[in-house]
C-alpha cells in the first residue's frame, strides 16, 4: 500500500545541469540551463516587445510585464498542455523560482536605495496626512472585504493572516512605479508630485512593516506566540542592521574618490551583505527580500559609491533576472478561475473597494488640506498606482496558502487595473499650467548689441563638450558688454533604470527634471571642465541636466530656454565624425529631438555639426585663432548667423570672412524659377543691402573681411565655397533665401541643416570645417519641416546614415 501511494504522489526527478547536445540525442529542453536560457529569452522578447507596444499610451515597463507573465501563464498560452510540459515543466519551477527570487532580492535593494530615510523624517504634516489616509481607509476596506470573500471563494484559510493580507494589498502603493510615472509625466517637481512622492514613501515602508507582520502570522505552526518571536526577531535584526551598516558603508563611501573607478572589493562586500541579510530573515521566518530591502533603506545615498553599485546591479537584474518573477507569478494566474457571476461580482467589488478606499480617503484628506480639487484627485489615483510590490505580497501569499488559485486571480487583476488606469486619468484630470515667458532678446540679432547674451547649450556626452566650450569662447564679445550667460544642459534619457530615478529624485524644485548643483556622478568631469572654463573666462556658466523620455525631450529643452530667457539654443548634431572623417549616427532619436525644437523653440536654434572646432581640448583665450566664414545668401536664418559672426568677430583671436552670393545680372532668372506668391517672404534686396552695409565699412578692420561672389549656378557657388575651405567654422543660415537658395535647395538632404548645412557636410565636400546652422526665431512654427518629416521615417534615416 506504501507503494501505491509513492506511486501516485511521485515528485519529478530532479534536472541535470547541462545536456550533451543534440548530435549525442540529448533534447536540451530536458535539462536546467539550456531551459532557463529558453525561458529567460522568452520573457525577455515578449515583455520588452508589449513594452514598445504600451509605450505610446505611457504605461510603465510594470503593466507589460504583469500581461506578460500572465500570456504565459495558464490563463492563455498555458492552456495548451504541450506548451507547459515543454517550456515550463513542473520541474523546472525550482530553478525558475530561485533566479526570480535571487532577482527579487537585489531588485528591492535597488528600491530600497531610493528611498531616504532623511526626507523621511522631513515629510511635511500635508504628506504625512495624505499617506496616513491612504494607508488607513483601504486597510479598513480590505478586512471589511476579507469578510466576504472568506465566506465565498476563500474558506478555510487562516482568518488572521488572510485580514492582515487583504489590507495590506489594497493598501500599499508602489513607490518605484510612481516615481516612473511622476517623471514620465514631468510631474515630480511639481507640488503634486512632491506630495505624492512623500507620502508614496512613508505609504511604502508602512506597508513593509505590515507585510512583516502578515507573513509572521501566516506561518505553518498556529501558534500565536511563534508568530509573535517571527516579527520580533525580525524587528531585533533591523535594528542591529541599523547600528552596524551604515558605519561600514560610510567608511566604504569615504575611501572611493570622485572621478576614480570603485574597489571591486566594496562591490563584492555589499552585495555579499545583502545576500546574508536576505539569508537571515529568510532564517527568521520572513522573506529573504525583507533584508534587502532594508539594506538599501540604509546604504547611504551620497557620493559615486552607491552610483556606482546601481549600474553594476541594475541592468542584469531589471533586464533578467526580474522579468522571471513576473513570469512565475503568471504561472500560478489562472484567469480562467474566475468563473461565474459571483466571482466576476467579487472582482468588481475588490477593484471598486481598493479603487474607493485609495481614492476618496485620498481626495478628502487632500482637500482638507486645501489642495485645490484637480490635483487631490490626481492625488488620488496616483497613491493607486499597485506594481512589482502588491505582486509580491499576492505572491508570499499565495505560497503560505493565504490565498487561493481564484482569489490570487483576482488580486492580480485588481493591481493590473489600478496601475493601468493611473497615467491616463491622472494625465486627463491634472494639468499644471506653465507660465508663459515674455521676454525681449529671443534672438542674436538686436538692435541693443550690448545686452546679455544668453545661450541654451544642449549636449549628449563628453564628446561634445571640448568644441562647446571653445564655441563659448568665441561667443564671448568684447568686454564692455553685459556679457556672455551660458547655460549647459546634459540631455539624458529616463528610462526604467533605478539609476535614472535616483537622478531624478535630484531634481531642482522649479517644475523640470533636472539640477544644477550638489549631484556627484560618473559625468562630473563634464562640471568640472565648465567651471573651469567659467573661471579662466569669466563667462557665467550653470551645468544642468534633463532627464526625461526621448519623445518629450524637446519640451524639457524649450521650457529651459523659456525659463532661463535664452536668446538661442545650441543643439549637437546627430551625427558624430569619425577618425577617419565621415559621419557616423550617434542615435536617431536624437534627429527628432532636434527638428521638433526647431518647430517648438522659442527662440533661435543653432545645430552644430562638431569637427574637432579647436582640437579635443579647451582653447585658452589667448591661443585663440580662428577663421570664421558667414556664407551669406539672405533672409532672416542668414541675418542671424551674420549677427552670431559679428558678435564672435569682437575676439582678439577670430577673424570673421563675409562671402555674400549674389546672382550675375545677365543669368537672373534662369538659375531657378520663383513663384512670388508662395515666397513672399523672401527678403528684398534693400533690406539686405540694409543689414550689410555696416560690414562694408568694417573691412578697414583686419578682423574683417566682406565679400561678393557673382555667381552663375550652382557650380560656382560651390567653387566659391571650397575655396574657404581654411575656415574653422562655418556660419549659416538653416532656411536662406533668394533664387540662388532655392536652386541649392534641391539638393537639401538633412532637412534640419538646410541646403547650405547639408552641402558643407556632404561626403563628397573636402570642406573640414565644423558647422552651425542658424535658424532665426520669427514667433511661429519652423517652415518647412513637416513635410520632409512625413516624407522620411527614422528606419530611413537609420538606413542612410
Amino acid at each position: 500500500m506504501s507503494s501505491n501511494t509513492s506511486v501516485g504522489q511521485k515528485c519529478p526527478s530532479p534536472m541535470k545541469a547541462t545536456s550533451n547536445g543534440f548530435f549525442q540525442g540529448d533534447n536540451p529542453l530536458d535539462y536546467a540551463l539550456p531551459l532557463a536560457i529558453l525561458q529567460i529569452c522568452l520573457v525577455v522578447v515578449l515583455t520588452r516587445g508589449l513594452a514598445v507596444l504600451l509605450r505610446p499610451i505611457r504605461q510603465p515597463r510594470v503593466v507589460a510585464e504583469i500581461i506578460g507573465g500572465i500570456l504565459l501563464g495558464p490563463s492563455v498560452l498555458g492552456r495548451s498542455k504541450s506548451y507547459l510540459e515543454a517550456i515550463f515543466p513542473p520541474k523546472s519551477l525550482t530553478v525558475l523560482d530561485t533566479l526570480a527570487n535571487l532577482g527579487l532580492i537585489f531588485f528591492l535593494f535597488l528600491a530600497g536605495l531610493e528611498i531616504d530615510p532623511k526626507a523621511l523624517r522631513q515629510t511635511g504634516k500635508t504628506a504625512l496626512a495624505i499617506a496616513l489616509a491612504g494607508i488607513g481607509l483601504p486597510f479598513a476596506l480590505g478586512i471589511g472585504s476579507s469578510f466576504l470573500l472568506r465566506s465565498t471563494i476563500s474558506k478555510g484559510v487562516n482568518a488572521s493572516a488572510f485580514l492582515i493580507f487583504m489590507g495590506v494589498a489594497l493598501s500599499i502603493t508602489a513607490f518605484p512605479v510612481l516615481a516612473r510615472i511622476l517623471a514620465e509625466l514631468k510631474l515630480l517637481t511639481t507640488d503634486v508630485g512632491r506630495m505624492a512622492m512623500s507620502a508614496a514613501a512613508v505609504n511604502d515602508v508602512a506597508a513593509w512593516i505590515l507585510l512583516a507582520l502578515a507573513v509572521a502570522l501566516s506561518g505553518s505552526n498556529t501558534s500565536p506566540v511563534v508568530s509573535l518571536w517571527v516579527f520580533l526577531s525580525g524587528c531585533v535584526f533591523v535594528i542591529c542592521l541599523a547600528l552596524v551598516v551604515p558605519p561600514i558603508f560610510k567608511w566604504m563611501a569615504r575611501r572611493c574618490h570622485e572621478g576614480e573607478p570603485v574597489e571591486e572589493i566594496y562591490i563584492c562586500a555589499t552585495l555579499a551583505v545583502v545576500l546574508a541579510a536576505g539569508f537571515v530573515t529568510d532564517a527568521i521566518g520572513i522573506h529573504a527580500m525583507f533584508g534587502a530591502f532594508v539594506v538599501g533603506v540604509l546604504f547611504p545615498k551620497e557620493g559615486p559609491f552607491a552610483h556606482a553599485l546601481v549600474e553594476k546591479v541594475e541592468d542584469l537584474v531589471s533586464g533578467l533576472f526580474l522579468p522571471l518573477y513576473f513570469v512565475s507569478s503568471g504561472l500560478k494566474t489562472n484567469i480562467a478561475t474566475i468563473q461565474g457571476l459571483q466571482s466576476w461580482g467579487l472582482l468588481a467589488l475588490v477593484i471598486f473597494t481598493a479603487c474607493f478606499g485609495k481614492i476618496i480617503g485620498t481626495v478628502v484628506v487632500s482637500l482638507c488640506c486645501k489642495v485645490p480639487l484637480h490635483g487631490a484627485l490626481a492625488l488620488g489615483f496616483l497613491m493607486n498606482t499597485k506594481g512589482l510590490v502588491e505582486l509580491i505580497v499576492l505572491n508570499i501569499g499565495k505560497d503560505r496558502k493565504v490565498l487561493n488559485d481564484q482569489t490570487f486571480a483576482i488580486m492580480v487583476l485588481m493591481a493590473l487595473f489600478t496601475t493601468f488606469i493611473t497615467t491616463p486619468v491622472v494625465m486627463a484630470v491634472y494639468k499644471p499650467a506653465r507660465r508663459k515667458m515674455d521676454y525681449k532678446y529671443r534672438t542674436i540679432e538686436r538692435k541693443n548689441s550690448d545686452a546679455q547674451l544668453r545661450i541654451l547649450a544642449c549636449f549628449h556626452s563628453a564628446r561634445n563638450i571640448p568644441s562647446m566650450i571653445n564655441l563659448f569662447e568665441a561667443s564671448r564679445g568684447v568686454a564692455k558688454r553685459e556679457g556672455l550667460s551660458v547655460y549647459a544642459l546634459h540631455l539624458m534619457e529616463l528610462s526604467e533604470r533605478s539609476s535614472a530615478i535616483l537622478m531624478v529624485h535630484k531634481a531642482r524644485k522649479n517644475g523640470l527634471p533636472f539640477w544644477s548643483k550638489g549631484w556627484r556622478s560618473d559625468s562630473d568631469h563634464v562640471v568640472v571642465a565648465f567651471e573651469a572654463f567659467q573661471q579662466l573666462s569669466q563667462v557665467t556658466v550653470r551645468s544642468m541636466t534633463s532627464i526625461s523620455s526621448m519623445a518629450d525631450m524637446h519640451e524639457d529643452i524649450c521650457s529651459t530656454a523659456e525659463s532661463k530667457r535664452a536668446a538661442i539654443i545650441i543643439l549637437p548634431f546627430h551625427k558624430h565624425q569619425r577618425v577617419d572623417g565621415s559621419f557616423e549616427t550617434t542615435r536617431t532619436d536624437f534627429r527628432w529631438v532636434n527638428r521638433r525644437v526647431l518647430e517648438h523653440a522659442p527662440c533661435s536654434v543653432g545645430i552644430l555639426v562638431d569637427r574637432g572646432l579647436g582640437g579635443t581640448t579647451h582653447v585658452s583665450a589667448s591661443n585663440v585663432s580662428y577663421l570664421i566664414t558667414v556664407l551669406f545668401f539672405g533672409g532672416p536664418d542668414d541675418c542671424e548667423a551674420l549677427a552670431y559672426g559679428a558678435r564672435m568677430a569682437e575676439h582678439p583671436g577670430i577673424r570673421l570672412n563675409i562671402i555674400r552670393f549674389v546672382v550675375e545680372p545677365e543669368t537672373i532668372g534662369e538659375i531657378s524659377t520663383i513663384n512670388m506668391q508662395e515666397n513672399a517672404g523672401i527678403e528684398t534686396k534693400s533690406s539686405a543691402e540694409e543689414f550689410l552695409s555696416r560690414f562694408r565699412n568694417l573691412q578697414k578692420d583686419d578682423s574683417v573681411r566682406y565679400e561678393e561672389k557673382a555667381v552663375r549656378n550652382v557650380t560656382e557657388i560651390i567653387a566659391a565655397i571650397r575655396g574657404a575651405e581654411r575656415s574653422n567654422l562655418f556660419l549659416v543660415g538653416r532656411m536662406p533665401e533668394g533664387e540662388l537658395a532655392l536652386a541649392l535647395r534641391r539638393r537639401s538632404e538633412c532637412p534640419e541643416l538646410g541646403a547650405v548645412g547639408s552641402l558643407l557636410i556632404a561626403p563628397d565636400f573636402s570642406v573640414t570645417a565644423s558647422v552651425l546652422v542658424i535658424q532665426q526665431y520669427n514667433g511661429y512654427t519652423c517652415p518647412n519641416l513637416d513635410p520632409y518629416m512625413k516624407e522620411e521615417s527614422p528606419d530611413k534615416d537609420s538606413e542612410s546614415s
